[in-house]
């Protein structure tokens, strides 16, 4: 972690206010890519000279190119690994090749040693992006933090540097430097990396406050209360990491699968040719039997059996807006039981909205001059909820005035002068205890999980603004379908307050809400529940959901307003931000996963059958090559059935026969 936080060196107003940077891998900097790019380029000029009849010497040096370049990295680490008495596939798959090419099926060899090459190329870019996302969320965390001294004045220190104890001063506009308690100061702080909370939070003296988070227009004396090493960010990345290693023990299993089909069939290629020989066959009709048996047996079909059903539900959701991140991630999104949705920017749009005007019957103002006097008087403010009034006045279109002697006071609103009145705009609490009339709207307004701003003319109120983060128009729909596949209503998990999140949850219908969460608790919760057997599905956008989208079974981001880290850490990403899209997803997965087993067991007949005719009888090497050329064609076809319109539409039925 050291080594990356050494490697920073913007200062903390030049990083972005919620997205982490990006240091990207190239795909062409990995050498497996570039390996398999050139087997791949290699192989498709060589295929139409072979197919068109052209000379042996014009597509052969090509083909044994492909061999070369796309097959000697599996094949050395292969060889490597029998010092450890290990046999994997893939030097069995080069060998395979090797063995086809030897009785003249070149081209089947070549397409054998382009898919795995592809494999593993596919294998290697996902790996250094999972690694350039984790690095690239310490980026939340400044590189330098303003420590004060004990005799008074400041010094400048790297914040990995600072200890339990110390004071530091945050600026406004800073990035908060440490995990810490505000000991002097008011501000707004922008923690929607941590919290997901979609607007920033007052702070002041004995607020905690997190590293990594934004301070707005106050400054801010924060006493440090954690190492920097274990600060809500910090943990963060060691959860991503580690909640990524818990997906190990599957590819153990493969593995395992791998090695004994591996030994099993050097094995059974070898007897087939010791056996005959040994009883008096000639050398030239036992090696001819046991490469046909190399061919017959070897698992093309099997391989194809999967990818042609997943690829192409993975091609049919990527043209209605979804994006899943391998044929891996198809097929497990399929299985999933449980499912956990985040609130801001999930089942809510992300973005502040004005919902209510209330104009008090004795100020005289409709709704539209209630909405005109606050968007005057909040023009000149940054804040996320002073953009929510003016850009509801514009689309409105309404005329504002000029403002004039314009302040603001964190925490508190805005104060102007507007058409020579002074004009107050900001919290009912802090601007003005609120009683009678406007205690009762407030109070209304915030029961309905909204948040009220109170507007004053010449201190006297005068209405009040209800403002809300929009439910997505497809929310209930969406959690209702899920409600259906997998026979259990979603689990609401949000850093929100919790009457926000429960007044939302009735809105949709989910029952089990909880609020108030921190990343680690959202963690806790999918742990429990996968604990229990579960196969959790987690639904999310923000920075903060990136460890529950790693821990889970499977993790899907909204991305039109998902951090970095979320979208390189889910599984897949709702790329349109189509909330519906989701269990439409899902059944498509388990369409694809009902094709799945339906070529398994097309591909087990073919080979069973084509090795037990080359076993027992005499299987000639053009029928057996048919026979298993025939089984690849037959699962193919039947995998791509899933690239049809019909499948997104009804995918329930998409996968039966």
């Amino acid at each position: 972690m050291s080594s990356v936080l050494d490697q920073r060196s913007a200062p903390p107003s030049a990083l972005p206010s919620r997205v982490p940077s990006r240091r990207r891998t190239r795909v062409l900097a990995l050498p497996e890519a570039r390996w398999a790019l050139a087997s791949l380029v290699l192989f498709l000029i060589a295929l139409p000279l072979d197919l068109l009849g052209a000379p042996a010497w014009t597509w052969g040096p090509l083909f044994a190119a492909a061999y070369i370049t796309g097959g000697w990295e599996p094949g050395w680490e292969g060889l490597k690994a029998l010092k450890d008495k290990t046999l994997d596939v893939d030097l069995l798959m080069v060998v395979a090749a090797l063995g086809a090419a030897a009785i003249g099926q070149v081209l089947d060899g070549a397409l054998l040693i382009v898919i795995f090459a592809t494999s593993g190329a596919l294998e290697a870019v996902a790996t250094a992006r999972t690694a350039d996302s984790v690095r690239g969320l310490l980026d939340l965390a400044p590189s330098t933090a303003t420590r004060l001294l004990p005799e008074g004045g400041e010094e400048t220190v790297a914040a990995e540097d600072l200890k339990v104890g110390d004071t530091i001063l945050v600026r406004p506009g800073e990035r908060v430097g440490a995990d810490g308690q505000v000991l002097a100061g008011e501000s707004e702080v922008d923690q929607a990396t941590i919290t997901g909370e979609p607007l920033p939070v007052a702070k002041q003296t004995g607020d905690e406050v997190f590293a990594g988070t934004v301070n707005g227009t106050g400054a801010l004396r924060v006493r440090v209360e954690r190492d920097p090493s274990d600060s809500v960010i910090a943990r963060i990345v060691k959860m991503v990491e580690e909640a990524s290693e818990t997906k190990a023990p599957t590819q153990l299993f493969i593995e395992k699968i791998e090695q004994r089909y591996s030994i099993g069939m050097v094995i059974a290629t070898l007897a087939v040719f010791a056996i005959p020989l040994a009883f008096g066959s000639d050398l030239q009709s036992a090696l001819l039997r046991a490469m046909t048996f190399m061919i017959v047996a070897s698992p093309c079909a099997v391989v194809l059996s999967t990818m042609p059903p997943l690829l192409s539900a993975i091609a049919n959701a990527g043209r209605h807006g979804v994006l899943a991140k391998s044929a891996v991630v198809m097929e497990r999104l399929g299985q999933i039981d449980t499912v956990a949705l985040d609130k801001t920017g999930t089942l809510t749009e992300g973005t502040p909205r004005v919902t209510d005007l209330r104009p008090l019957p004795e100020a005289g103002l409709t709704e539209e001059a209630l909405l005109a006097l606050a968007a005057a008087a909040e023009h000149p403010s940054e804040h996320p909820l002073a953009r929510a009034v003016v850009d509801a006045a514009r689309e409105r279109s309404l005329s504002l005035s000029e403002a004039a002697d314009f302040t603001s006071a964190p925490g508190q609103g805005v104060s102007a002068t507007i058409d020579g009145h002074t004009i107050q705009v900001g919290s009912p609490a802090r601007l003005q205890p609120a009683a009678g009339p406007v205690q009762a709207v407030v109070q209304e307004l915030e029961d309905a999980g909204q948040t009220a701003v109170l507007v004053l003319r010449d201190s006297a109120p005068v209405g009040v603004i209800g403002i809300a983060d929009r439910l997505r128009p497809d929310a209930a729909a969406t959690v209702a379908a899920l409600t259906e596949l997998t026979g259990r209503a979603p689990v609401l998990l949000t850093g929100d307050n919790e009457r926000a999140a429960k007044h939302l949850a009735d809105q949709v219908g989910i029952t089990d809400v909880r609020a108030c969460l921190l990343p680690q608790d959202k963690v806790t919760a999918v742990r429990q529940w996968e604990s229990e057997g579960r196969k959790v599905l987690v639904v999310g956008d923000g920075v903060n959901d990136a460890p529950a989208l790693a821990a889970a079974h499977s993790g899907i981001a909204m991305g039109k307003a998902g951090s970095d880290l979320a979208l390189e850490t889910a599984d897949a990403v709702v790329v349109r931000d189509e909330l519906a899209t989701i269990p439409t997803v899902v059944a498509l997965s388990r369409a694809a996963r009902r094709l799945v087993m339906q070529n398994l067991v097309i591909a087990g007949i073919f080979i069973a059958a084509l090795v037990a005719w080359d076993l027992i009888g005499t299987l000639p090497l053009p029928l057996g090559v048919a026979g298993h050329e025939g089984s690849t064609v037959i699962v193919g076809l039947n995998g791509l059935r899933l690239l049809r319109e019909a499948a997104w539409k009804n995918p329930v039925h998409a996968g039966t026969t």
